[in-house]
C-alpha cells in the first residue's frame, strides 16, 4: 500500500469519526432545528460509506458510476472540520460568559435587589438579574443593533422566526408584533403566547389578549412583542420538559422594576424557575436561549459593552433593545 492510500485511509477514518462527534454533540446539546440536524446526519453517513468502500477496496469498483460515487463520498470529506467547527462554536455559544463586576445577591434579601444608578447587574447562587438603564424599550427587526450605538443598554433576541431563512420578513416572526409605531400581524399566532409592550415610557405584560396590547402599543408610537408566557401574577403559566440542564433568560418584573434573568450556569429548567419564584419574580416572559436567540450584550456601568453571547446566526432577525 503506497502512502497516498495510507494517508486516505486516515484522513477518511478521521472524518469518519469526526462528524459522527458532530452529530452527536448537535444532538445531545438539542439544536433543534431540523434542516442541520438532517445535514449532519447526512454527512456523517456519507463519511461511513467513503470509509466502507476505502476499506473494501476502491479499486475493485468496476461500474464507472460506482468509482464517481465514491470521488463525491471523498470530496464529502472536506465538509466535515467545517461543519464541526460551526456545531462547536454552536456549544460554546451555551456558555454564559462571566460578569466579575456584577453585585454579590446571594444572601442579599430578594426585596432589596433593585435598579441602581445606570445598569445594574446582581448575581445570586443561580442567576444574574441585570437592570439596564433605560428610557425606552423598542424590538429591532432586520438589521442586528451595534454596540456602537452607545443610546443601547441591553440587546438580546427576542420573538421567534417562524422558519430558517436568511432574508428577513416581518409574517416570518412568530406572533403579533410592533416596531415603532407600526403594527404587523403574524399568521404564526400561539395560545400560550403572551405579550410584552412598551409605550408612552412604561412597560406591560399582556397575558389575557395579547394581540390588543401589542396595536395599543402601536397606536401609541411604542413596540412590543410575543413570546412564550412564563410567570403571570407569580405562578407558573409555563412548564417546559427538558432531558437536560441548558441556560435559560427571561424578560421580567421583579420588584415592579423590568429587568432579564439569566442563569450564570446551565441547569435544569425546574431549577431556574424555583430560583425566578423564590426571588418573587411578578411577570415574566420566557426569552429563548438558542444558538443565535442567545446573542446578547449589554453596556455596563462604565460604558463598556460587555458580550454575553456572541455568535449570533445569520436566520435571527430580530431583537429587543433597552435605550437610555
Amino acid at each position: 500500500m503506497s502512502l497516498r492510500e495510507r494517508l486516505t485511509g486516515i484522513w477518511l477514518m478521521a472524518m469518519a469519526l469526526l462528524s459522527l462527534l458532530a452529530y452527536t454533540v448537535y444532538y445531545v446539546a438539542q439544536m433543534w432545528l431540523s434542516l442541520l440536524q438532517a445535514t449532519y446526519l447526512t454527512l456523517a453517513i456519507l463519511q461511513c460509506a467513503a470509509l466502507i468502500i476505502y476499506l473494501w477496496g476502491p479499486e475493485k469498483l468496476k461500474s464507472r458510476l460506482m468509482r464517481l460515487v465514491y470521488r463525491v463520498l471523498y470530496a464529502s470529506s472536506f465538509l466535515v472540520i467545517p461543519a464541526f467547527a460551526f456545531i462547536f462554536m454552536g456549544l460554546i455559544s451555551q456558555y454564559h460568559v462571566r460578569i466579575p463586576d456584577s453585585i454579590d445577591a446571594s444572601s442579599l434579601p430578594a426585596a432589596q435587589i433593585l435598579p441602581g444608578e445606570g445598569t445594574t447587574v446582581y448575581r445570586t447562587d443561580t442567576v444574574y438579574v441585570i437592570f439596564p438603564e433605560y428610557s425606552d424599550v423598542a424590538l429591532v427587526c432586520q438589521h442586528r443593533p451595534s454596540g456602537a450605538d452607545e443610546s443601547i443598554t441591553w440587546c438580546s433576541g427576542a420573538a421567534f422566526q417562524h422558519s430558517i431563512a436568511l432574508g428577513f420578513t416581518h409574517e416570518n416572526v412568530d406572533g403579533d408584533h410592533a416596531v415603532s409605531g407600526a403594527f404587523y400581524e403574524s399568521p404564526y399566532n400561539k395560545d400560550s403566547f403572551a405579550a410584552f409592550a412598551f409605550a408612552d415610557g412604561r412597560y406591560s405584560f399582556a397575558f389575557d389578549h395579547p394581540s390588543e396590547a401589542i396595536r395599543e402599543a402601536a397606536a401609541a408610537g411604542g413596540s412590543g412583542f410575543m413570546q412564550f408566557g412564563l410567570i403571570r401574577d407569580g405562578e407558573t403559566v409555563m412548564n417546559i420538559s427538558r432531558p437536560r440542564a441548558r441556560c435559560y433568560r427571561t424578560l421580567a418584573e421583579l420588584n415592579g422594576n423590568l429587568c432579564i434573568i439569566d442563569s450564570i450556569n446551565m441547569l435544569h429548567f425546574e431549577d431556574f424557575m424555583a430560583e425566578l419564584h423564590r426571588l418573587g419574580v411578578t411577570n415574566a416572559l420566557y426569552m429563548d436561549m438558542g444558538a443565535g436567540w442567545n446573542y446578547s450584550w449589554f453596556r455596563n456601568a462604565q460604558e463598556r459593552v460587555i458580550t454575553l453571547f456572541g455568535l449570533p446566526v445569520p436566520w435571527s432577525h430580530n431583537w429587543v433593545v433597552f435605550r437610555k
